[in-house]
């Protein structure tokens, strides 16, 4: 963390309609920044669009044209007139962001970013993307203002969007699923045709720089260390999950310390998977039941996908949300009925020997992939990547008795097999790595050195990250068969970030569901 202090939001500044022809600063070209700017240019305002990728005013235009053409999107707004600039001309030229009305930051800025410290300097608000996109709905600037509907949480918020959003279809209300789920809040407001009800995924760092959203009902699943590095610290990160409490109905999650205790404005109403209470949504005789709402039985908690506590959660959450929104439980049926989660969100690729193989590689976090454990009684577990900080001891404590096995990979394998050794001794190990000679190698404890194969193992091609997941696959394929009872999955659920070894989690993911199905499919494959 920079020295200098955090900046911390407060709703002011101006009136959207007032930004024609004044000057307005969007720090970040990437899909959020590229959305308020778009939006900008229709109200009239004179756009600087603010990215490192951007070249200074030193460089030679040409340079300076060239650097912003490689930005995708940037040379059509440089038609329309807005103005690509280096964040760092406006550091060293202070003047010209004086000048500004309002900085809109994309949700990468962290409070302690110059450009924000900068603003604050000048006297500057600064707002995200999600605070204009509120502003310009309250405004009526895009007619009626829609019903806000937003789910955050440290783990299941596309899940739970996305069965909001179908949940908003089956009852024949026009909704859309955005934020940080892919589509801009923005961009779904001027959607054809109109979208009256915003099923909104919101980051904590969207919610940070959203002072003013008060949504119609917004709903924080759990709270776990994550993105402490932008926040500073886990009670900051916490609070900026709380801005989805501040509207007419607030939904936490009462199986979750944090965000049980979280501050809530409105009519709290909480989601348990035990029995609930009068003002609560849980699960009572195996059916999903509302006592907040007075809906009564939802749906069969056998019947949620994805499988499992974490899906049964999530399903609470979105129909707590559709019922503050005053659609009924025969919507709330139709909409979890054909719920389909996205890919790499416990999704069985292959099976063998009645044992399933399942990609959850989205589970980038121990708590993620606590709950991915959970939902079985007994699996081996593909773990590792980037922890980025965050422990593995309370994830271990609580399910380290589900698991049969567990193979470890990526550049934090080992403090994945120091945690299973402090926690789950008796589970046996195995660690993946590629060795300075290009080789993949397989190293168990008490073993005297790993055991090594060739890199371009069979149908692979030459990717070494691919190769070592085919050989994790692999291992972990022997430690099922090993198992004194059969465990119900081998299960990729990595708790870390896959940036160490793949372009990204669904990269990961496709590895894994390749492996496994080759396993799946050539019985002569396992050893």
């Amino acid at each position: 963390m920079a020295d200098r202090p955090a900046a911390v939001p407060t709703p002011g500044g101006p009136d959207p309609r007032a930004l024609a022809g004044r000057t307005v600063v969007v720090g970040g070209a990437g899909t959020a920044g590229l959305s308020a700017t778009r939006f900008l240019v229709t109200l009239g305002a004179n756009v600087l669009l603010a990215d490192d990728r951007f070249a200074g005013a030193d460089a030679p235009p040409v340079d300076r044209n060239a650097a912003a053409a490689a930005v995708a999107g940037v040379t059509e707004l440089m038609s329309q007139g807005v103005e690509p600039v280096a964040v760092a001309d406006l550091l060293t030229g202070p003047g010209r962001l004086a000048t500004a009305r309002v900085v809109i930051v994309s949700p990468g800025f962290a409070p302690t970013h110059h450009l924000v410290a900068a603003a604050a300097t000048a006297g500057v608000p600064v707002w995200g993307e999600v605070e204009l996109a509120w502003r310009v709905d309250v405004a009526g600037l895009l007619g009626e203002p829609r019903t806000w509907l937003v789910v955050t949480g440290t783990n299941g918020k596309t899940t739970t969007t996305s069965m909001l959003a179908g949940i908003v279809e089956a009852s024949g209300r026009t909704g859309a699923a955005c934020g940080n789920i892919g589509l801009p809040v923005l961009d779904a407001m001027q959607a054809e045709p109109r979208v009256d009800v915003l099923c909104a995924e919101l980051s904590s760092f969207q919610l940070h720089w959203a002072p003013s959203v008060r949504p119609h009902a917004g709903v924080v699943l759990n709270v776990a260390e994550d993105h402490l590095d932008w926040h500073g610290t886990f009670e900051a990160y916490a609070l900026a999950k709380a801005g989805a409490l501040r509207g007419a109905v607030s939904v936490v999650g009462l199986d979750d310390p944090v965000a049980s205790g979280l501050p809530a404005a409105g009519r709290r109403i909480g989601f348990t998977l035990r029995e609930p209470q009068p003002g609560q949504l849980g699960v009572a005789d195996g059916v999903l039941i509302d006592r907040a709402f007075d809906a009564g039985r939802l749906y069969d908690a056998d019947e949620v996908r994805p499988a499992g506590p974490s899906g049964v959660a999530d399903a609470l959450a979105a129909s707590a949300l559709a019922l503050a929104a005053g659609i009924g439980p025969e919507a709330i049926r139709a909409g979890l009925a054909s719920f389909r989660p996205a890919g790499h969100r416990g999704e069985v690729v292959a099976s063998r020997d009645g044992i399933d193989f399942v990609d959850d590689s989205k589970a980038t976090n121990p708590h993620a992939a606590q709950a991915a454990v959970a939902a079985f009684d007994r699996v081996v577990l593909i773990a590792g990547g980037l922890l980025k900080g965050a422990s593995m001891d309370e994830m271990l404590t609580a399910v380290g008795s589900r698991l049969a096995g567990v193979v470890a990979i990526g550049r934090d394998r080992d403090l994945v097999i120091e945690a299973i050794a402090r926690h789950a001794p008796e589970v046996p190990t195995v660690t993946v790595f590629t060795g300075d000679d290009g080789t993949v190698n397989a190293h168990r404890p008490g073993q005297a050195g790993p055991q090594a194969s060739a890199v371009d193992l069979p149908g692979t091609g030459s990717s070494t990250s691919v190769a070592v997941m085919d050989r994790a696959v692999e291992e972990a394929w022997v430690l099922a068969e090993a198992s004194p009872s059969a465990p119900d999955a081998v299960l990729l659920a990595p708790a870390a970030a896959s940036l160490d070894m793949f372009a990204g989690y669904g990269a990961r993911g496709d590895a894994f569901a390749a492996a496994a199905r080759r396993i799946a499919g050539s019985p002569d494959t396992g050893r």
